[in-house]
């Protein structure tokens, strides 16, 4: 191991997932540069290429896929280690990274990831949002945040919002002297907010009434894949939008935005906090946990 860290070995693993110089030196939290630079040093001391590299993509030698294959679960037992030294420790510390989706990290913002640091203020949170779901155990992550449906079944969930739900909105002034939809084939006939998904299809609006589903695949003079643009959008009087009712909730209480279509957009799984069962976890782990289950309580009582 001498000349080699830690760190080294990271780099490798987190260019292999990302596929990306780029994608990865932001996962690690460290320059482009320096991570190329590391990877080249690596190289070198070991006397062999790991990645193969064009201006356009990154992809795994036959020996860089023998390296990561090998260095993976020696690398989960370093870090079980030090997790088992860390477990023993007072005072809640280190930086505890937490894997989402947009939508969903602003309803953990303010009740649990801001409480959390106000009450363990020597703990770091890095929370990391995309679209995609992802391996949390293999991308280094401590938790994810997801739709209960969508949580891989080894994991423990913990549920902390209560029911959620989609809700169609428009401002009054677009609604001035339209005829608002009674069903969701009456969209076709205004103009919406098209969404497009992480994948670059474009999302089709979901309905379902007395356990009937339906899809509308709206039309409309602009796509976005951001619901604060989304909102944006809407307030100007563009047309109508499809959102998470925690995104727009304060506009409709509010009277910024009028919601229509109510009856056609039942309740959804809740959020759930998941994370991987282990032995001996950090401190700083076991506190987050039973600050969910705390919110998991309220979320209950609502």
């Amino acid at each position: 191991m001498s000349g080699y860290s830690l760190s080294d070995f990271e780099a490798v693993l987190a260019i292999g997932r990302k596929a990306s110089f780029r994608a990865a030196a932001v996962d690690l939290g460290i320059s482009t540069s320096a991570l190329s630079s590391a990877i080249a040093k690596l190289e070198s001391q070991l006397g062999v290429r790991l990645f193969n590299r064009t201006t356009r993509s990154v992809a795994l030698t036959e020996a860089g896929r023998r390296f990561v294959d090998q260095v993976t679960p020696a690398l989960r037992d370093v870090h079980q280690a030090l997790d088992t030294v860390r477990s023993q420790q007072d005072t809640p510390s280190g930086t505890l990274r937490i894997n989402t989706f947009p939508t969903a990290a602003r309803e953990i913002m303010a009740p649990l990831v801001l409480e959390f640091l106000r009450r363990f203020p020597e703990v770091y949170i890095d929370l990391v949002t995309e679209g995609n779901l992802t391996d949390i155990v293999a991308a280094g992550f401590d938790f994810g945040v997801r739709s209960r449906d969508l949580v891989p079944s080894d994991m423990i969930a913990i549920p902390i919002t209560p029911a959620r739900r989609y809700v169609v909105v428009a401002s009054p002034a677009y609604l001035a002297g339209r005829e608002r939809p009674q069903v969701p084939a009456d969209l076709l006939s205004h103009a919406c907010i098209r969404i497009r998904l992480p994948n670059g299809a474009m999302y089709r609006w979901h309905f379902e009434s007395q356990g009937q589903p339906t899809q509308v695949d709206v039309r409309g003079p602009i796509i976005l894949d951001e619901a604060s643009l989304a909102r944006m959008a809407v307030l100007e009087n563009v047309g109508f939008g499809f959102f998470m009712e925690s995104d727009v909730r304060s506009d409709i209480d509010a009277g910024r935005m009028v919601q229509v279509l109510e009856n056609w957009t039942p309740a959804l799984a809740p959020l759930c906090l998941y994370y991987p069962s282990r032995r001996n976890p950090p401190a700083a782990v076991k506190v987050f946990v039973d600050l969910a289950r705390e919110l998991a309580r309220a979320a209950k009582q609502n």
